[in-house]
């Protein structure tokens, strides 16, 4: 299973919308076939082990990091491709949440394959939490990416912020943006920096959908996170976005645009995971909101001093007590600069 796991890792910048699967096929101590995901609306996992393992699948048993799938989409159901190769088990790391897909184990179980699910499931999870939260909460798993100084300040007054860190952090952050479905910003984040907001630092299939939070529709015609399209504007009140851009209204009582329909929309559109590079403002707002599940913090080893921007929007707390409480995930060095995931 830990080498079906390593195989879907593979997919980790190709798959969306699709979760990211791996399965190895064994007899014995022997491994007849392998494969994994490689990318939406190309053969599942199942399928490319399958086709490795040709006539030695028979008998073999399959370790699958999700549970087969159990229905005709762009490609045909694994569970029943499993069945017609004659495999005598499959083990599941994790059951598919997908109300379409699933339940492929009651189609191999009824098919006299033994079936179990439950090995490396938390490990399985984890390398699809967006997959599991888009299809079990209706919105993306949502990571917020911060680069700032050791005395938590992200930007100028101004709010120019290029560039905090050194050059293996950013080539760093371009791999989270790479894994991600959507990147999300803020209107102020555009105008102080002008963010392309692509994937360029390593070598990916597809760029994430470029999403500008903008109350208002002030975002200029000449914004470059506007060129090549895919680019998708949510604002407050109905409107037309420069250059072609998307754009949907989405108003709170306060005439801002309301995050938490934003997220159930982007879900809609197939978002796993939502990677935010927003400034101070939009940060605090998505923390206040309950719309934040990770912090992915880069921290420089410099001071910006206590008139510059700093990390969160957020008001005073009145006790230690009420404070945010976090979970730290890992911490690594990068280069010159510390590496911080912290869940909330």
């Amino acid at each position: 299973m830990r080498r079906a796991l390593a195989l879907a890792e593979k997919g980790l910048f190709s798959t969306s919308p699709n979760p990211r699967v791996g399965c190895v096929l064994a007899r014995g101590e022997d491994v007849v076939g392998e494969g994994w995901h490689e990318a939406a609306g190309a053969p599942h996992a199942e399928a490319n082990a399958l086709a490795a393992a040709g006539s030695a699948a028979r008998g073999a048993t399959a370790f699958v990091t999700l549970e087969p799938c159990n229905h005709h989409g762009r490609t045909p159901p694994c569970a029943e491709a499993l069945v017609q190769a004659g495999v005598a088990r499959v083990v599941a790391a994790i059951r598919d949440p997908d109300p379409e897909a699933r339940r492929g184990g009651d189609t191999l179980a009824a098919a006299g394959i033994r079936f179990e699910h439950g090995l490396l499931q938390d490990e399985a999870r984890e390398l699809n939490l967006g997959f599991f939260s888009r299809l079990r909460r209706g919105r993306p798993w949502v990571r917020m990416k911060i680069a700032a100084t050791l005395d938590g300040r992200t930007a100028l007054a101004d709010g120019r912020s290029q560039w905090i860190t050194g050059t293996d952090a950013r080539v760093d952050g371009h791999r989270w943006r790479a894994r991600a479905c959507a990147v999300l910003t803020g209107i102020g984040t555009v105008k102080a920096d002008d963010p392309r907001l692509t994937v360029r630092e390593v070598a990916t299939s597809r760029q994430p959908l470029r999403v500008v939070v903008d109350s208002r529709l002030e975002i200029p015609g000449s914004a470059r996170i506007l060129q090549g399209g895919n680019t998708l504007v949510f604002c407050a009140r109905p409107g037309t976005a420069p250059g072609g851009a998307e754009t949907i209204a989405l108003a709170n009582p306060q005439g801002k645009v309301d995050l938490a329909k934003m997220l159930e929309q982007l879900a809609r559109r197939g978002v796993n995971e939502l990677h935010v590079e927003a400034g101070f403002r939009l940060n605090g707002s998505l923390l206040r909101e309950g719309c934040v599940d990770e912090l992915l913090v880069y921290l420089n080893p410099s001071l910006l001093g206590d008139g510059a921007q700093g990390m969160f929007d957020l008001p005073p707390f009145a006790a230690l007590e009420a404070r945010p409480k976090l979970s730290i995930r890992s911490v690594d060095r990068v280069g010159d600069d510390l590496r911080i995931l912290a869940r909330l």
